[in-house]
């Protein structure tokens, strides 16, 4: 009988586990499991495992392998100049606003951005201007910045450096890049775009275009998340001449680590070619076979899947994202969410109150779509034990009321509130005090609060009810606390 080591390694055992349960994937990183790898690109990934010698380049004074895999990737995106990241895109929303604010400085501020630019704003000193996005009421999400939003941002504020925007939003929901970069461009401000869910867009015409295409000076894009890279590779993209090349790539050099993986650069490289080889035709299959997965759930009654029609004309919806709302079910989202893994074995990124967002690759097939459908046709006749406390029309009204309100006058910056002393309350205290922390829930990773801003009545019961519909909020301590300025 042969005996059979087993290691004490809780990562690696669950891990090992979860990709052996055969689990119908659709979240990051998007090579679902390396099913979107060709195995000759996949195996023997140790081996990749190398660092800085004769023949590998370095990272951060590229001259070799890495110097010619970074120009490949900015002539497939349509760049000018592209960096890799490995530290995701994190590092480079840092980067991005280090590079054009210093302190004291104003950036113009989707409010709908992720919390990397909450630590890129106390890392450069930047004073941010936000701007709400619009609100869609029938899935009760935040929708599109319009650019008479911007433009209104850029008229009051003269001074500012840059303005900065989230596209495509997590919900796949893309706002008008063009006249926005127009605008932006012509009140002379540079154009910094998170694209961290939108990597996939140059490949598809199908597809809302790219910032890159319509001239944005910095673009971030998260490769793990809709190509087949590995989690933490990331593109930062520079086009035109307005970016201090050499600041930005001695900010990069900070942020990132000084021993960066060789594995993660190497498929940043392999998505690339991968797309370039056969994304175009992968992203045309997917998007027929998305149309008609929506168009069959949309049809059982039950459901409601976010798309172009659900948005008008002033913002566009990527089809390789599923927005799939499921109020008339009666319970929430999370709930939903949990029930389709633990019961269903289908795997999502991410949950809200109503809706359920599924991420698609050129990694996913019909069978998939096909299997995750007759999931949610099951979830329909699935009885509820508890429903979880959902109260749609209540729920919605909290959303409604925090999304819609004016952000609160900014008593601090955030590296002012992040640098003083704190103290650690209950959630029905806070009310009127300066937050110290950055609270977010996660995801989608939009923070609800920044350091430096008065804590609303509305922030509260918001953040009160995501906890109660089991959803997740970073930054609440334990027995539900926040840190303010003492």
């Amino acid at each position: 009988m042969t005996n059979i080591r087993v290691y004490n390694t809780p990562i690696f055992n669950y891990l090992t586990k979860y990709a052996e349960e055969k689990n119908n994937i659709f979240h990051m990183p998007g090579h679902k499991l390396g099913t979107g790898i060709p195995s000759e690109l996949s195996h023997n990934l140790l081996q990749l495992d190398v660092t800085e010698i004769d023949g590998t380049d370095n990272l951060h004074y590229p001259e070799g392998i890495i110097k010619e895999a970074q120009e490949l990737a900015a002539k497939a995106f349509g760049a000018d100049r592209t960096f890799f990241l490995v530290n995701g895109s994190t590092c480079g929303v840092q980067a991005a606003i280090m590079t054009v604010c210093a302190r004291g400085q104003k950036i113009i501020v989707g409010r709908d951005s992720h919390k990397s630019v909450a630590a890129g704003l106390i890392l450069s000193g930047a004073e941010p201007v936000f701007v709400q996005p619009e609100f869609n009421e029938e899935f009760a999400i935040s929708a599109e910045i319009k650019p008479e939003s911007i433009e209104d941002a850029l008229a009051a504020n003269p001074d500012a450096t840059a303005v900065f925007i989230t596209r495509p939003n997590y919900y796949g929901v893309c706002s008008d890049i063009k006249k926005i970069s127009k605008l932006v461009h012509s009140y002379g401000k540079l154009l910094i775009v998170d694209e961290a869910h939108g990597a996939h867009l140059a490949f598809s015409n199908r597809l809302p275009d790219s910032a890159l295409k319509h001239g944005a000076d910095i673009c971030i894009q998260s490769a793990h998340k809709t190509l087949p890279a590995l989690t933490q590779g990331a593109y930062l993209h520079v086009k035109g001449d307005r970016v201090h090349v050499e600041k930005l790539a001695a900010n990069l050099a900070m942020l990132q680590t000084s021993s960066p993986s060789y594995i993660i650069m190497s498929y940043l490289d392999i998505a690339r070619e991968l797309m370039e080889r056969e994304g175009r035709e992968k992203l045309e299959k997917l998007i027929d076979i998305n149309t008609q997965f929506g168009k069959e759930l949309e049809e059982t009654g039950a459901y409601k899947v976010l798309s172009q029609g659900s948005l008008g004309t002033r913002a566009a919806m990527d089809p390789t994202r599923l927005v799939i709302n499921i109020g008339s079910l009666g319970i929430s989202g999370y709930d939903a969410d949990k029930i389709l893994g633990k019961m269903y074995g289908t795997r999502l990124e991410m949950a809200d109150y109503e809706n359920l967002v599924a991420i698609t690759t050129v990694a996913d097939t019909r069978e998939s779509l096909n299997r995750f459908l007759e999931a949610l046709k099951s979830l329909m006749g699935h009885k509820f034990e508890e429903n979880g406390g959902y109260q749609g029309a209540v729920q919605r009204d909290i959303i409604k009321t925090y999304w819609k309100q004016t952000p609160e006058a900014i008593k601090l910056l955030p590296w002012e509130a992040y640098s003083l002393e704190k103290e650690v309350l209950p959630l029905q205290e806070c009310e009127g005090r300066i937050c110290a922390d950055i609270i977010t829930p996660y995801p989608p990773g939009v923070p609800l609060f920044y350091p430096g801003e008065t804590i609303t009545g509305s922030g509260l019961k918001y953040i009160s009810d995501i906890i109660r519909s089991g959803g997740k909020v970073n930054g609440i301590g334990n027995n539900n606390c926040i840190r303010v300025i003492k």
